[in-house]
């Protein structure tokens, strides 16, 4: 016979629910604070965990998201107001105050929406490892010039995006 869920059956398993969905408390210190085990948490989470109550979680982090995307516009907006303000009056440092932010902001709503990626691009064809593994393989295919020179359009392919 199965046993039963020591979680479902807790006395506080709502706030364990929710505590497992909101993810801002650890396993351990649930499991501590509830004097259930680890492992019982893991099974619960995994098998039993209301689907309602992960998607709830889910909604409210979309809803969390579109507030801040709202937030940067707003602030958009707002700066380009001054800057127009700036540029009617005459008040340059205003204005390339009110263009700085906009350029900021502009880049944070490029980033929230994932249409600008600022992480740092290696090319692996000029790598000093890439260089010397091609120049071993090439090497042990010496003795095999039909193998060897496949290998080699191969590569040579796949460095133009034709692999």
């Amino acid at each position: 016979m199965p046993q039963v869920c020591t979680i479902c059956s807790h006395e506080d398993r709502r706030e364990i629910d929710r505590a497992l969905v909101g993810g801002t408390e650890t396993l351990r210190t649930i499991a501590d604070q509830r004097s259930v085990s680890k492992t019982a948490l893991i099974r619960h989470k995994d098998e039993h965990l209301p689907a309602k109550l992960v998607m709830a979680q889910a909604a409210e982090e979309v809803a969390q998201a579109d507030d801040l995307l709202d937030q940067v516009r707003d602030l958009q907006g707002r700066a380009l107001a001054i800057l127009d303000k700036a540029e009617e009056a005459g008040e340059l440092r205003t204005a390339l105050g009110a263009i700085r932010e906009a350029r900021g902001n502009l880049e944070l709503l490029a980033k929230l929406l994932g249409e600008l990626d600022d992480r740092p691009q290696v090319n692996l064809l000029v790598s000093p490892e890439w260089l010397e593994l091609r120049a071993v393989i090439v090497g042990a295919l010496e003795p095999h010039p039909e193998a060897r020179g496949a290998v080699l359009r191969a590569i040579e392919g796949a460095g133009n995006g034709r692999a």
